[in-house]
This record gives structure tokens, sequence and C-alpha cells, in this order.
């Protein structure tokens, strides 16, 4: 009986604390079955249905009005568990790993995302030994029914420099090699300086279609903010080098150790660099190192040779390690990936890829990845790698594209402002009666399955975005009421924190005639064409080689050395496809 009591007066004592207002802090950590760290973990309070998530070091710290509660703990490719908490004890958080059948059917990530659609079929392509991801083309959307759709944001520009590859060497370029909106992101177009308090810039405009006279094109440039390199964060850098059989070959580990010590010419004393390597043996060629000590590691890079088969799961277990072991907290940790893709011993397959790098994603620890090579060339698992390692991906097919990422590019390549990140755009149904995104086409096997969700993604320092959508206006009537034409919502985190931020901004109905488009506009329209007949998009059916050759004269600025090589390339694949049609 008097135990009974004092539960109950516990009861009261807890409800009327509760009721009063008292505030409890509850702290406690959450960690894998083997110790280590989980970050970005969802902590769901059922009672209030507050969602918190878990820090960098897997801590959390959680002010609740309840001395004990209920929380769940969720996170990708882990058994979820209920816990109940006294905020007056440290709580520590174990959770196990799903069976492999259970993470199979994780769901996939998408590129872009209109909720409530249909998943289309998808066709496959083929391209000798080399593999790509199938992707299906984005459609026109009916904006009364859906008027928001979400696209994901990342620094990707690996298809335009694999493109020009092909292209380069008189072959066809396979349709799925072909990502529109990495073709963009490679200009950099129309960088703007954010203002003094925001970390990003965005700008919109909408003007009459090229293409099709009866529609509109909508244009969004989103820049980030620069960093200054005088106050970046030291670098915690692991350089993972394929030095497999593979590699054996002018333009893959001769490029490779060229563009790591073009790199390596930038770092600072503060800044570290181990590199691992994986081919007749998997190890630690340096161990972290200073970047004042740039010979040491010169020395390092210049004895790579190459030889033996591919355990890329063994490098990247090893690489991850490292990265881990050398840690810096607020730092810029990031694994760098050089290979072909070739992975030919342990995990092969994209789902083993996507299983075994999700499992480090929360780390705090990045994952860039530059790819190399012809022939064996492994696309699809490069580009796995890069996005489910919160990270990027870029393709290098010459010395002067290594100098351009990471030299010229170098901290937008490896430094990141915002990760996570996704554009929400919303449309007006009085004005837009159709609309459809040019690029950030997904996978297939991503339209298949119903609980896929949006992917966010890095964006680096110095970042400029210029997405496109073609959209079919409503009849209007009314031409002196200006409204909002479409709202923008980028949701995204800093790097090493958990909160979401969001920046909006709105754009109004402000009509402005193609060729009175400033110059980088008009250039990304014939980028975006260049894409879509590549591609065979459907685009493709009311476009020829000939005006988008004549837009590309027209529009591209020929001082800019990138742009200018554009107008070069778009004329070889006329040439090229032109032969293609004869035959």
């Amino acid at each position: 009986m008097k135990a009974t009591t004092s539960i109950l007066f516990y009861l009261i004592w807890s409800v009327g604390s509760s009721v009063s207002g008292q505030q409890y802090y509850l702290r406690g950590e959450v960690k894998d079955e083997s110790g280590n760290a989980l970050q970005n973990v969802v902590i769901l309070q059922p009672r209030t249905g507050y969602i918190y998530k878990s820090g960098t070091t897997g801590t959390f710290g959680i002010t609740t009005n309840a001395l004990i509660d209920t929380f769940q703990f969720s996170f990708t490719g882990y058994k979820p568990e209920r816990v109940v908490a006294n905020a007056g004890d440290f709580l520590s958080v174990r959770l196990k790993l799903m069976p492999a059948a259970a993470n199979s059917a994780r769901p996939y990530k998408l590129l872009s995302l209109t909720k409530g659609m249909f998943k289309e079929d998808h066709r496959k392509w083929f391209a000798g030994d080399e593999t790509y991801v199938s992707i299906v083309e984005n459609h026109f959307v009916n904006a009364q029914k859906y008027p928001a759709t979400g696209v994901s944001l990342n620094v990707d520009r690996a298809s335009y420099s694999n493109i020009r590859r092909f292209i380069t060497q008189s072959s066809i370029v396979p349709p799925d090699a072909v990502r529109v909106e990495e073709m963009l992101n490679y200009f950099n177009l129309n960088y703007t300086q954010p203002r003094e308090k925001d970390l990003f810039a965005i700008q919109t405009k909408l003007t009459n279609c090229p293409w099709n006279p009866d529609n509109q094109l909508f244009y969004i440039n989103l820049s980030a903010r620069k960093l200054n390199l005088d106050t970046l964060p030291p670098s915690n850098l692991v350089f993972l080098i394929d030095v497999s059989g593979s590699m054996d070959m002018t333009n893959r580990l001769p490029l490779l150790k060229s563009a790591f010590r073009m790199l390596v010419n930038n770092l600072r004393e503060k800044d570290s660099v181990a590199i691992v390597v994986y081919g007749g043996v998997t190890g630690i060629m340096l161990n972290s190192t200073s970047g004042a000590e740039k010979e040491k590691i010169y020395k390092a890079i210049d004895e790579l040779t190459p030889g033996g088969t591919t355990p890329g799961e063994s490098g990247v277990k090893l690489a991850y390690s490292v990265a881990k072991k050398h840690f810096i907290p607020g730092g810029n940790n990031r694994v760098i990936l050089a290979t072909d893709g070739d992975f030919n011993v342990g995990l092969r397959t994209e789902a083993e890829l996507d299983e075994l790098i999700s499992q480090h994603r929360q780390s705090g620890i990045y994952l860039t990845c530059l790819g190399v090579g012809m022939g064996n060339y492994k696309d699809s698992k490069i580009q796995t790698l890069a996005r489910k390692g919160n990270g990027n991906f870029a393709y290098l097919d010459n010395y002067s594209e290594a100098e351009k990422v990471l030299l010229k590019e170098f901290t937008q390549t490896l430094y990141a402002v915002a990760d996570d990140a996704y554009l929400n755009v919303e449309f007006n149904p009085h004005y837009v009666k159709q609309y459809k995104l040019i690029g950030f086409d997904n996978k297939a096997g991503a339209l298949s399955d119903t609980l896929a969700v949006i992917e966010g993604g890095e964006i680096g320092s110095g970042y400029s975005m210029m997405g496109i959508f073609e959209l079919e206006p409503m009849p209007r009537t009314d031409t002196t009421v200006i409204e909002k034409l479409a709202q923008l919502k980028l949701r995204y985190n800093l790097p090493h924190d958990t909160v979401t931020r969001e920046f909006v901004h709105n754009s109004y109905y402000d009509f402005e005639p193609f060729e009175k488009l400033e110059q980088c506009y008009r250039f990304s329209a014939a980028v975006a064409m260049f894409g879509s007949l590549l591609r065979a998009a459907s685009l493709a059916k009311v476009l020829n080689w000939n005006e988008l050759v004549l837009l590309a004269n027209t529009t591209a600025n020929l001082n800019d050395i990138n742009q200018s090589e554009f107008v070069t390339l778009v004329q070889q694949a006329k040439l090229l496809y032109s032969k293609k049609r004869k035959k």
C-alpha cells in the first residue's frame, strides 16, 4: 500500500510539474552496435509530435516539460527504437542494423519530385562495358493539380566532361550519360554574390521559349556565398586512389597523380592529407601529413603504380576509418575517391555500394568522387557513391579538366556551405497551366518505388545553379496586374548542423523577351537544347542542329574558354549526328 501511495504521489507530482510548465533537459547519444556515433538520427517525441535530430557526434539535447517521456529513434538502414527516458539520466541509445532484406527495401532518393504523380516505365541503354543509370525524362505537369515540385541541388558536373570525351572521339553519346542539370552546372553561370546577411542569392527570369513560341521559359539562378580562403576551417583529407590494373592508362592513374599534385598545392599548414590505395593490395601509403610538408606528399603520389584487382569495398572502408581517426570537429573532413569505378572485388552492384556508403553518410565525412577512364568507365557506380556519400562528382577527361575542378574551382569542389539542399517551387495556376522541369531526371528504379523521397545535395562555396522550367501559360486577359508567378523555398542544413533552414524567394510575373535577356540566360537555353538533342528527349522533336549551332554561336561568351569550347563541341556533334541519320 505504501509503495502504491508513493507511485501515485510521484505520478501526481509528475503531471503537476508538466502542467505547471516546469522544464527539463534530456541529454543523450545515439550510436550503432559498434559504438560509432550516428548523426542526423530522427528523434520523434510522440506526445508532442516534435522532431529532433542527433548532432555530428551522435549527441542530442531536448527540452521537455515532462520528467519521464517516450521517444522514438529512427535512422535509414537501422531498426527503429522506442525508449522511455528520464530527463534526470543521460540516455544512451544503440541502434541495430536491419537485415539485408530490409535494407534492400530502403526508399530510393529522387532528384526531382512532384508528389502524388504516377511513376513511369523506363528504357534501358547500353554503351559497351560502360554503365549508366537508366533515367526517365520529366514531363509536363498540371499546375492546377500539382502546383508544387521539389528539385535536389548539388554541384555535380561530371556529365558534361564525359559527353565531351565521347564527341571528341567521334562517338555517339549514350543517352543516359546526359544529365542536363550537370551540363548547366559546369559553366557556373551568372554568379551573383549574396547580400551581406544571406547565404544565398536567387534571381528568376520569365521569357518566351525559343523552341516553342506558344510556351515560356522560367529560369532560376541560385548563387551560394563564396567562403574566404583565409578563414576556411582546417581540412582532414583522405585521398582514396584506385591503383588497380585497369588504371594503367595515360588518362587514368597518371592523370590523377597530376590532379592530386595540383590540389596539394592549395593546402595550408593546418590542413592534412592521408593517402589510401586499393589495387593489388589495400593500404595506407601516407599517414596523415600537414599540408606544409608538400614534398613528402608529392613523393607519396609519385610513387603510386598500378596493378592487381579492384577491391573497392576494402578501400572505402579503410579510407573512412582513417578519416574518422583524424576527424576535425567543425572542420572539412572529406574522402576524395579517384577511380574508373570498375570494382571487381567485394561489393559490385549499385545497391551494395549504396548500402556501404549510406552507413558512413551521417559521420560528418564528405565524399568527393573523381571519375576517369574510358571503355569500362562505371559512371553509375561512381554517381551512386557521390550521391549517397553526401558529396559531389566530377569526371576528369583531360589535364585541363583536372585543373578546372581541383585548382580553379577548389573551394566549390571541396568546401560545402550547405548540406541536404533542395528547392521547392510552387507555381501560381492563375499564370501556369503546365510546367516541365528540364533536367533533374530521375533513376527509373526510383520512379517505380512509391516510397521514394527527394534527395538533398551538397552546395559548394561560390556555387551557381541555373535551373530551367518550360511553362505552358494560362491565357491572360488582364496584363496590368502583376501577381506572384511562383514561390521558391530553398531548404538546407548548414554543415555539421541538424537544423533545417529555409530561404524564401517570391517571383512575380515580369516577362522579358528572349532576345533582350542577359547573355548567360540565352546561353543556358542552348546548353539545355544540346542536352535534349543528345538524349533524344521529347524536346528534340521540335529542335534541329542548325538552330542549336546558331544559338550557341550568338549567345556564347567567346572570351570564356569553356563557352567557346561549347560552340566547337556543338559543331562537332552536329556533324557526328548528321552522319548517324544518313546511315
